[in-house]
């Protein structure tokens, strides 16, 4: 245990002197393949490689299935909404501004905001959980409270110090890490059962009810495309590092290569969670559990490089979200830069902890609850965007409309039930978009007819 307590601190203390040296590099522009890499590191996160294992102990490769909905949308967004923000731009949300006026920038900013807080939230405690476990197998339990100070903390120094390019260039550290400690789990789990561990497994799943299930053919392929045109489209998040970039050309490149990327990692953590049905077919625990239970079974020094990869996911995507959300809020509200960028990062950092220790026990699984959460305003978002791209009015007050009533869709779907199942996330998107869609068009033409009255 010793050892791998070493292995987690060593990479704690490096990773912010190899960013930092890598974002003062005398060259200017961020190269298309770590802005890829980057994306991939933000985009999978903790949730990733803690719940991909345990969903596919279940359900087979099924987030491999739903890589190919991704591929589609990415493409969408490579070919259709790059083109519209400028090269360096610090919000994407500048763009409903300019077609239709500030408060409805605001608005989805805010919203944007919101939603984000509470999804990084959940991944901020997934991500100390094995960190907590590790600690308390050696006799030296840890408040979850100050875990999350800690890793905060350290996440929010390199960020304030390096701002965008620190950002990047740790989060492609950290993807190469988990990445590497995901295929030496494969390894280990091939060496301890032999070739059973190539058991097969369906891509997608069916039996449940029409718009309930997340991994079957039509909700992956149609219903992931759509989520990836909202997520990498219309995401703060996303967007930010694609900007980053010094030619258009370089920003698709990225979007689309972070497909193959993301699609290598949901590959490599699929084939751990079916191996480890083979390995343990009795095992009756939270599916969340069941990586890092499997972790801790580890070598020493291999068990401190994934932990230490765990860490370095919740430190990507956190970074990540820290400075995409302070130079939102910076943009969008402040934008005679009466607030600084180091001033809003640690104000969001202070929030993030807080909304971790709110959402600590989320039931089922947690990327799937993460998921969840991001689609509720992906769907009112990516109309508003649509609407924008496609529509001929500018009316502002019609898209402000839209847009509530696409949340006001969504909130009640959240509340839908069909024998028993809620609406899976990637379904949540399009009800948006066609909700932001009629309440725009219904408003501007009961506007149009109190005018005409």
């Amino acid at each position: 245990m010793i050892q791998s307590l070493t292995v987690i601190l060593l990479y704690l203390a490096s990773l912010p002197v190899f960013a930092l040296i890598l974002a003062r590099q005398p060259h200017k522009d961020l190269p298309p393949w770590a802005i890829c890499l980057s994306l991939v590191a933000t985009e999978t996160s903790t949730l990733t490689i803690v719940s991909v294992p345990g969903v596919a102990f279940l359900h087979g490769y099924v987030f491999l299935g739903l890589a190919l909905g991704y591929l589609f949308g990415r493409v969408a967004v490579a070919i259709w909404f790059l083109p519209l923000h400028e090269r360096g731009a610090t919000s994407i949300y500048r763009y409903v501004g300019q077609r239709f006026g500030h408060r409805l920038q605001k608005l989805v900013s805010g919203t944007f905001l919101l939603t984000r807080l509470l999804a990084e939230g959940v991944r901020l405690y997934a991500g100390i959980l094995p960190v907590s476990l590790l600690f308390a197998s050696i006799g030296y339990p840890v408040p979850d409270f100050v875990l999350l100070i800690g890793i905060v903390v350290l996440t929010l120094a390199y960020t304030l110090a390096g701002g965008l390019k620190a950002v990047v260039w740790s989060d492609t550290l950290q993807l190469v890490l988990y990445l590497g400690g995901s295929a030496a789990c494969g390894i280990v789990l091939f060496d301890r059962i032999g070739p059973a561990v190539f058991h097969a497994a369906p891509l997608f799943t069916s039996g449940l009810p029409a718009f309930t299930n997340p991994f079957s053919v039509t909700g992956a392929v149609v219903g992931g495309a759509i989520l990836s045109l909202a997520s990498h489209g219309t995401d703060q998040l996303m967007l930010q590092r694609c900007l980053a970039a010094r030619t258009l050309g370089g920003a698709r490149a990225a979007m689309i290569g972070s497909v193959f990327v993301v699609a290598l990692l949901f590959a490599l953590l699929s084939f751990i969670g079916v191996g480890l049905h083979v390995l343990w077919p009795e095992y009756q625990g939270a599916p969340d559990a069941l990586f890092p239970k499997f972790i801790l079974t580890l070598p020493p020094i291999l068990r401190g490089l994934l932990i230490a990869g765990i860490l370095a996911a919740t430190m990507g995507s956190l970074s990540s979200a820290m400075n995409s959300m302070a130079a939102a809020t910076r943009s969008d509200f402040f934008p005679k830069n009466t607030l600084s960028l180091r001033t809003a990062t640690s104000f969001w950092a202070v929030l993030l902890v807080a909304t971790a220790l709110l959402f600590s026990h989320p039931t089922g699984s947690a990327v799937v609850f993460g998921l969840s959460i991001a689609s509720y305003s992906y769907g009112a978002t990516l109309g508003i965007f649509l609407l924008a791209m496609l529509a001929h009015s500018r009316d502002e007050t019609s898209g402000i409309a839209g847009f509530l009533v696409s949340i006001a869709v969504l909130g009640l779907l959240a509340m839908v039930r069909l024998d028993g199942h809620p609406i899976a996330f990637p379904w949540l998107v399009p009800a948006g978009v066609i909700a932001a869609f009629v309440g725009a068009t219904v408003f501007s033409k009961l506007r149009r007819i109190g005018f005409q009255k």
